[in-house]
């Protein structure tokens, strides 16, 4: 069956495929000259961080045998239909995988999953997106395992919160998706929380951004702005090689987390208590095998500051990355498959929905196919 994909330029205008071709090769000139700048500074980087002390091998810690994992991420659609809006929000959890003799503590992956339909409004991405973390949040401290592998940075749940209850205490308070995200308030920023301290020795969660402008290590050693650590990391690193750990490069605002639609006890020490974890966040870059770029962990100083809490950290990922077909861990790359197919299965819900009404509608059930026909959807992770 031919796809989109078999014809990436059938609905183009030829003029506008041709004028895109005939720039391909300035671009990839550029690109080029780029990559060549990135490995011409490759040996007096690695001087540098072995200078600086940053420079380590997962050789240089103990051996500790492959931890259980699991893997949390997320995703979230808004299908905009001309009667209403139709929300969903969902995040699932991935065990990782374990040697034949172990105990799966997960016969199936575990999920949180809320559907809704709104009244016309800009702000329910918004409002959407912040329970979707919540959710994400939940299950990564509910689940059993040793390391918990999160999508995104784990400065990534406070900045959609914060704009979500920026957004109900403007106007948005009448949605029920809104309701719903305060009611789970509570519940949510303590999760954040005991994942941010991570003071249980038995368990330990890590997040890993895809991609991040951050440059912690960059500044330090006084590496050109245009280059993020991740993108001259992969250069730098060799397989099993990795880099001390590093403070979170600091916000140029202040940490901040509007509490002030949650009607809760005690709501503003805890998030008082957040935001001053958030400034003891450690990063990591780790390579542990020559098909995968620098992969960057964030993880509680409580984790990192521990030689034997990052060992097994580091074990758990190259357990996880054997298989070169997928840049992270595998559980982290399963959920995020999974987390995607939300937004392509709102419209099949949309349509069954549309059925069932029509079955018991009295008037002319044109009424019901025009009413839920949908405009577009928007999506996010």
């Amino acid at each position: 069956m031919s796809t989109d994909l078999d014809h990436p330029f059938a609905d183009l205008p030829s003029g506008l495929v041709e004028e895109l071709l005939q720039r391909t090769g300035e671009v990839g000139q550029a690109l080029l000259a780029s990559f060549d700048e990135l490995q011409s500074q490759k040996t007096s980087r690695r001087e540098q961080l072995a200078s600086s002390a940053l420079l380590g091998r997962e050789s240089d810690y103990e051996y500790v045998t492959a931890p259980t994992t699991c893997g949390i991420d997320g995703s979230y659609a808004v299908e905009r239909l001309l009667a209403m809006d139709l929300v969903a929000a969902a995040a699932v959890a991935m065990e990782g995988l374990t040697p034949p003799s172990d105990n799966r503590f997960w016969p199936e992956p575990r999920h949180q999953v809320m559907i809704e339909t709104e009244p016309h409004d800009a702000d329910t991405g918004t409002i959407a997106r912040a329970l979707m973390m919540g959710m994400e949040l939940s299950l990564a401290v509910q689940a059993p395992h040793d390391v918990v592998f999160v999508d995104g940075s784990l400065t990534t749940p406070i900045i959609f919160l914060n704009q979500a209850l920026n957004k109900i205490q403007e106007d948005a308070q009448h949605l029920r998706i809104s309701q719903e995200l305060l009611a789970r308030a509570n519940e949510i920023l303590e999760a954040y929380l005991v994942i941010l301290k991570a003071h249980r020795s038995d368990k330990y969660w890590v997040a890993l951004p895809k991609y991040t402008t951050r440059r912690e290590i960059g500044e330090s050693l006084r590496w050109p702005e245009s280059q993020d650590d991740r993108s001259v990391l992969t250069g730098v690193l060799e397989p099993g090689e990795i880099t001390r750990p590093t403070d979170l490069q600091k916000p140029k605002q202040p940490w901040h987390l509007n509490t002030n639609p949650i009607k809760t006890n005690g709501i503003t020490k805890l998030a008082q208590e957040i935001t001053a974890c958030l400034y003891e966040i450690q990063v990591v870059y780790y390579r542990p095998y020559p098909w995968l770029p620098a992969l960057r962990l964030e993880m509680s100083r409580a984790v990192a500051g521990a030689p034997a809490r990052l060992v097994s950290v580091l074990r758990a990922i190259k357990h996880q990355c054997g298989a070169p077909a997928m840049m992270e861990p595998y559980p982290l790359y399963m959920a995020d498959r999974m987390a995607k197919s939300l937004a392509a299965a709102i419209p099949t819900f949309r349509q069954i929905t549309s059925q069932h009404m029509a079955e018991t509608y009295q008037g002319d059930v044109g009424d019901i196919f025009l009413g839920l026909h949908g405009y577009r959807t928007e999506t996010g992770r």
